[in-house]
């Protein structure tokens, strides 16, 4: 062979490896990432109330305790009220709304409260319904019947 082919060669081998190994790419873009708790929290645990990474915030699983008294109220109606304001509550200290929910878990200690829990969940929303499970489970922190974990994307 002669050095002009040899040399092409080698070329596109080394061109090729370096290729391989991100040496002609772009810089990754640095992760923005924050925790948000707010100042009222009732349950002080060794979480964040919510982590916003880049543009996605995850939601911790949140249950509906009444702030006077760090319990879930006696009526489920007002339970699920509380629930979803802490839900909007945590929202909004990221600058965020509950139309940018896109996925919701409901833990639930009685599947025969689905019926009551939906139309008000319902009413937090004015656009498209989140992707959503609700899933029976046993017994809840401080005796809630439902905790919300979610997950939303800033508009």
């Amino acid at each position: 062979m002669n050095r002009r082919i040899l040399f092409s060669l080698a070329g596109l081998l080394v061109a090729g490896f370096l290729t391989a190994h991100g040496v002609f790419s772009e810089p990754a873009p640095q992760s923005t990432r924050k925790a948000f708790n707010s100042p009222e929290r009732i349950v002080q645990a060794p979480f964040s109330e919510a982590v916003l990474a880049n543009n996605t915030l995850y939601l911790s699983g949140t249950i509906g305790l009444d702030p006077k008294t760090g319990k879930p109220p006696a009526e489920i109606e007002d339970e699920i009220k509380l629930l979803m304001g802490n839900v909007q509550h945590a929202l909004a200290l990221a600058g965020m709304n509950m139309d940018d929910v896109v996925s919701v878990q409901v833990f639930c200690t009685d599947l025969s409260l689905f019926e009551k829990f939906n139309p008000i969940y319902k009413s937090y929303f004015t656009k498209d319904m989140p992707a959503r499970a609700f899933i029976g489970a046993g017994s809840l922190l401080r005796g809630g019947h439902f905790e919300l974990q979610a997950v939303a994307v800033k508009r």
